[in-house]
């Protein structure tokens, strides 16, 4: 078990445990850092980032505020800009704790962009969907949304001149959880390598409400089920997946599960296919 493990933590390049709170703040500096190189790097001063209320998008907006203030700071240039994009299906079940993450982050702007109408708009002409079942069309529609939200923020990101940050980590990748092209797209991904309880260490350190650090983790997609959690499709918790990422002992089902899954999503882990 332990040798799949290590090799798949290694492909995912999976930062080790914090051995303590300096491992931790140092780990935070090095992705702070990261993060301005990326934007050195293609002469750009503009970071763009959806904030759906979970705590990966709320870590990964903290990162990016202290990454341009910082810039401004070491640069004298002010026109350094993090800009944080709600970006609702309709009416989001959870929006006060979108609105919290918000607060933490306190970005240098918010924006609003309701994906509801263009989503609703799209589904209505797809004739593929005629005679499917409905939790099939679901489904189908819940990646659109992922789609429609980074086809949003790239809009931005193209209006602004800046770049577009992911929020994907190891205990996603190793799942597959995203959408390909979807949030799966982006031009920077701050937490790769991270496993979930990392990402909620280091919200935690810059001080986020216990209540978002701990909220539990939904995609939220599918119309049939809202809320529904990351774990209940995972079929693992994420402590599971953390422990086999970091090599540890886990019960023989969770493992099963996790290594089959890895394996099964590849292709969405992979550039496109190509002769």
């Amino acid at each position: 078990m332990q040798a799949v493990q290590l090799e798949i933590a290694e492909q995912l390049k999976v930062q080790p445990p914090f051995a303590d709170h300096h491992a931790l703040e140092a780990e935070v500096a090095r992705r702070i850092a990261f993060i301005q190189q990326c934007l050195l790097n293609a002469r750009l001063k503009t970071l763009v980032l959806g904030i759906s209320g979970g705590v990966d998008s709320l870590t990964a907006g903290l990162l990016a505020q202290r990454a341009v203030e910082g810039l401004r700071q070491s640069t004298g240039d002010n026109s350094y800009c993090f800009i944080a994009v709600r970006l609702p299906h309709l009416v989001q079940f959870d929006e006060h704790e979108a609105q919290a993450s918000l607060e933490c982050i306190k970005p240098d702007e918010s924006h609003t962009v309701n994906i509801g109408p263009s989503v609703q708009a799209l589904t209505a002409q797809i004739k593929a969907f005629d005679g499917q079942h409905a939790s099939a069309v679901d489904f189908v529609t819940g990646n659109t949304k992922a789609r429609m939200r980074m086809v949003a923020q790239y809009a931005i990101a193209g209006a602004r001149q800046g770049l577009v940050i992911g929020t994907d980590h190891a205990a996603e990748a190793v799942m597959g959880f995203f959408t390909k092209f979807g949030d799966g797209a982006c031009d920077l991904a701050p937490l790769s390598g991270l496993v979930k309880n990392q990402v909620r260490a280091i919200a935690r350190s810059f001080g986020a409400p216990e209540s978002l650090v701990e909220k539990v983790p939904t995609a939220d997609l599918e119309d049939l089920v809202p809320g529904k959690p990351d774990e209940a499709s995972h079929g693992v918790t994420y402590a599971e997946i953390d422990a086999f990422l970091h090599g540890q002992s886990l019960r023989e089902e969770a493992f099963q599960i996790i290594r089959d899954t890895y394996y099964k999503t590849q292709h969405k882990r992979e550039l496109p296919f190509a002769p």
